[in-house]
């Protein structure tokens, strides 16, 4: 494998030349997803697709996926998420698309596979998310149903940067602020360029919108999270909601009760005080409040305790110093996907490729 020479983050190319903070960038590198040409701590977030075991052979010497052996294929995708983790800043974390093969007429289990030997490694695998593909290319198979699903695996180390809020109400994959669920429905893209299997735009997107912070202190790295305040709005479009607040209103609730209720939780109504623990732990004031609550709403006291958030603004950081964009690596560029997804959005980005980017 080839040695590279770092690229450090100062560059001053990077800097905006009337002073008024640094500017986003997109910078292609050749090099090996085992071997990233940057300096540690230097990634905020790492989105890509590696290529597939035994699926497609792009001819380049020291490639990922022409391995003889499933064990060979996922020691070096542990290899390269070795080499993330290191490139990573603590708050960072890996989205990971990645397909099964078949062998000898059964699927190997490669996700599967490579899941395990993360968890081993180290790494905590926050959620295994199913890409639907709506349409998708024809299987003459005959004697199993054609695939329609690949995984996306979201991996993390520490307290990673998320932010569920900005991905549930975003305009173009949100659901009214609810958590939207781990099945993504993508359209595959046409293969228009040389290259064979291009990543989607929307699987980038999702993952940055959701885990890569819009900006990170330029000094300690620590990125900036959204403050979200508690409120007692409700979605009125939804009928269970519109009684809600009907009875909270006649009953004359105060905004400790909603407190109350918040800090008490689901698990004080129904059936789920059963098999639920902690609601208990609150003082008397807020335990009396909740019941008080429960006794008015009836039934429809949960209705609050998902309560809408609104957004106040974001955290500062203790350094003082600027902020810059946060950075998005694919350590397996491709066509650039990314890196165009990621600048779109106002942040910097690095790509990888053993061949340099390509059509």
């Amino acid at each position: 494998m080839s040695t590279y020479s770092p690229v450090s983050i100062n560059d001053p190319e990077d800097f905006d030349v009337a002073g008024s903070g640094r500017l986003p960038f997109k910078r292609p590198l050749r090099g090996d997803a085992r071997q990233i040409p940057l300096d540690a701590n230097c990634v905020d977030l790492v989105v890509t697709s590696p290529p597939y075991w035994r699926k497609r052979d792009y001819k380049v010497e020291g490639q990922i996926g022409q391995e003889p052996t499933p064990e060979l294929y996922v020691a070096a995708i542990g290899e390269a998420l070795a080499e993330w983790k290191r490139v990573l800043r603590p708050s960072g974390s890996v989205f990971l698309n990645i397909g099964d093969t078949y062998q000898d007429r059964s699927l190997v289990g490669i996700p599967s596979r490579i899941e395990r030997m993360a968890c081993e490694a180290g790494w905590s695998l926050r959620n295994r998310i199913v890409w639907v593909k709506k349409g998708g290319m024809p299987d003459p198979a005959r004697d199993r149903l054609a695939s329609r699903h690949e995984y996306v695996l979201h991996l993390a180390v520490n307290g990673y940067f998320y932010d569920l809020y900005g991905y549930a109400t975003h305009d173009e994959f949100g659901q009214k602020g609810a958590n939207p669920g781990d099945v993504w429905e993508i359209t595959p893209q046409l293969q228009k360029g040389k290259h064979l299997a291009p990543f989607p735009r929307e699987i980038a997107k999702r993952a940055i919108v959701l885990a890569c912070p819009k900006e990170v202190c330029s000094v300690c790295g620590k990125p900036r999270r959204r403050i979200l305040e508690a409120t007692a709005d409700l979605d009125e479009s939804r009928p269970q909601a519109r009684r809600a607040i009907e009875l909270a209103r006649e009953k004359g609730l105060t905004a400790e009760h909603f407190e109350a209720i918040r800090a008490t939780g689901i698990s004080d109504a129904g059936k789920a005080r059963l098999v639920q623990t902690g609601t208990d732990k609150n003082t008397e004031r807020v335990q009396q409040l909740a019941k008080e609550a429960k006794l008015h709403l009836g039934g429809y006291f949960r209705e609050f305790t998902f309560a809408k958030r609104r957004d106040v603004g974001w955290t500062s950081c203790l350094c003082g110093a600027e902020f810059i964009p946060g950075v998005v690596l694919d350590p397996f560029m491709g066509t650039g996907t990314t890196l165009d997804v990621a600048y779109d959005l106002g942040l910097s980005s690095y790509g990888v490729d053993l061949k340099g980017q390509t059509e």
